[in-house]
């Protein structure tokens, strides 16, 4: 099986997508209208609510919802084999990511750039939003986590990797500065410069690693967790304009680029997909995810189908920028077709691997692999050509950007460059990651600020920044902690379960919204995908107390012991939120369609 019969079907399909449903979406369900004032002009502040061209937007927002998932999580997902992992991603972006993302956008910019758990609370009732708050706080703290604890894996104790990735922050700095005070518009110049010094940064890299400061850039895992909740927790309380915008805006080019780039990779090269259709491991018993393909692919696969972390930053940082509410479409809907783009070449790259080399590269364990009886074939030649020991770094992130430096290096003329190609993937994969923890930090932040700010109204003032010091540093402290603690194997099924939950309390809600303005017969749009994602999230979250996180609690290392506590709580709480917030819409639609309760034209207001 070679890898272009993946990729022209995606890329046919999700053209499709886009210019047919995305715009009947916008015309029959959204509504869209440019005629009305979006909250980047009624609540314009200079900082969070700041109107923002088109594709400058596009930037931020793909770069904040793009992390690790569309990335790792097919990667994970290939122990399944390739065709379960390209069939979700290819049905689930189309039909629920895209639709999740952009009914959210349109609903938190039509009510002020509100929350999702404000707009649960006006939307479904008191009991949803209070519920609502409790759960997104926890899938959020999780979600980051998630994310993070792959940048953390593939950046420790490699100075190259570290040194190209600390110089992106100076430089969206630089970049920052440049397009919104010295030179005010001049995006296009920005963007060049930007761009230059990014690619430099990666070529340096190499010159600084085998430098005397190399051991400057040389870190742990927990020295490097605690570099990024100082990164975090910085980027969330300064303006948006000064770092965030910028980085995510710089990182898009790299983003999209990179994934324009490996799809003629691909086309030139046109790997063979090496790994099965349908592996072993479908009825469970992997080494990398334990649990049977179904509901694990799902929960595995998570972002690049569909994502509840899109939710939050759907309805957090970007409705305070959208400028027109035709800008809702290109930027939600596109934003996430891009994203599962990202997933189909992540399969690719993964499943272009021979199995023995990437369950190597997976399975921390050496004993767990040697049990496999499945062959290295040239995992250790690639190691030594990158320069970098690859064997048991588990994450997915090292394996995917092998794969993706293999598919590079046979574009003719490439070859030698293979060692740069693999740590261009890295800063590629770790860009994904880190745009996304500092939106997520800064959205927890507002929904920490916008909970308080009912008992306490000062609180609740974004700019006041006792308020924003405070709710930053405990978004931090949680989600540093699960990945001080953690490793991949308990954290992403617990990221997976919790991503995936919050995506369907968000199509819950994108529902009611629907029911509640009379557009009932438009309903099937989110109903849909709610109730298969519901299906399979809960099963998962139910298999993976019984089957992962318990199991820990039974275990002689009081560690582990807390661990398992710590996650099974985690997942009970943030599963009986969920059926609370489903609970409450069911009813919420009941009373609107059976005429107890009319429809609300005004809901929009």
């Amino acid at each position: 099986m070679h890898a272009l019969y993946l990729v022209i079907p995606t890329l046919c399909v999700m053209a499709i997508a886009y210019r047919y449903y995305s715009a009947f979406i916008a015309a029959k369900v959204m509504v869209l209208d440019d005629t009305r004032k979006t909250p980047a002009h009624t609540k314009y502040d200079g900082s969070n609510y700041y109107p923002t061209s088109r594709w400058v937007l596009f930037g931020h927002h793909f770069a904040a919802i793009a992390g690790s998932g569309p990335l790792i999580g097919p990667v994970l997902a290939a122990q399944f084999g390739w065709a379960p992992g390209f069939l979700w991603l290819l049905a689930g972006v189309v039909l629920a990511g895209a639709v999740h993302d952009s009914v959210t956008l349109w609903a938190s910019t039509r009510r002020g750039g509100r929350s999702l758990a404000e707009i649960a609370r006006s939307e479904i009732g008191s009991v949803a939003g209070i519920t609502a708050v409790i759960a997104v706080l926890f899938i959020l703290i999780v979600a980051l986590a998630g994310l993070g604890i792959v940048v953390v894996n593939a950046l420790a104790e490699s100075a190259w990797g570290m040194f190209t990735i600390s110089m992106t922050i100076p430089i969206a700095f630089f970049m920052g500065f440049h397009m919104f005070v010295w030179r005010k518009g001049q995006v296009k110049e920005a963007t060049v410069i930007g761009v230059v010094l990014m690619l430099l940064a990666v070529v340096f890299g190499k010159n600084v690693a085998e430098s005397s400061i190399a051991p400057w850039f040389i870190l742990t895992k927990h020295q490097i967790t605690a570099a990024l909740a100082v990164y975090a927790f910085v980027a969330s309380v300064i303006p948006m304009w000064m770092l965030l915008t910028p980085r995510g805006y710089l990182s898009t080019y790299m983003k999209i680029g990179t994934i324009l780039l490996l799809v003629v990779g691909v086309a030139v090269a046109n790997p063979t997909l090496e790994a099965p259709a349908f592996s072993q491991f479908i009825g469970g018993g992997g080494p990398v995810i334990a649990g049977p393909l179904f509901p694990f692919v799902f929960v595995t696969i998570a972002c690049g189908a569909v994502s509840g972390f899109h939710a939050l930053i759907s309805s957090g940082t970007t409705p305070k920028m959208v400028d027109v509410e035709t800008d809702i479409r290109p930027v939600g809907y596109l934003g996430m077709l891009f994203e599962g783009l990202v997933g189909v070449m992540a399969l690719i790259a993964a499943a272009s691997l021979h199995p023995g080399d990437y369950f190597a590269i997976n399975v921390a364990d050496p004993t767990v692999f040697a049990a496999l009886n499945i062959p290295m074939v040239n995992v250790e030649q690639l190691g030594r050509e990158v320069g970098e020991n690859v064997i048991g770094r588990s994450g997915g992130a090292v394996s995917l950007a092998l794969g993706m430096a293999q598919i590079f290096a046979n574009i003719p003329g490439m070859k030698a460059l293979l060692s740069y190609w693999y740590h261009f993937a890295i800063m590629f994969e770790a860009l994904f990651i880190l745009t996304t923890i500092d939106s997520g930090t800064r959205v927890g932040r507002f929904l920490l600020q916008e909970a308080g700010g009912r008992v306490w109204k000062q609180w609740g003032d974004t700019n006041w920044m006792p308020s924003a010091l405070i709710s930053t540093g405990l978004m931090v402290l949680g989600w540093g902690y699960f990945i001080w603690t953690g490793s991949i194997t308990t954290i992403w099924p617990l990221f997976g379960v919790a991503n995936q939950l919050l995506a369907s309390v968000a199509l819950a809600v994108g529902t009611t919204i629907i029911i509640n303005l009379g557009r009932q017969k438009y309903a099937w749009v989110t109903l849909t995908p709610l109730v298969f994602l519901a299906t399979t999230t809960l099963t998962a979250g139910y298999m993976s107390i019984r089957d992962n996180f318990w199991p820990l609690t039974l275990r002689a290392d009081p560690a582990l012991r807390i661990q398992g506590y710590v996650d099974s709580i985690a997942t009970a709480i943030m599963m009986v939120c969920a059926i609370v917030i489903f609970a409450s819409a069911i009813r919420r639609w009941i009373k609107v369609l059976s005429g107890k309760s009319p429809a609300l034209e005004l809901a929009e207001a």
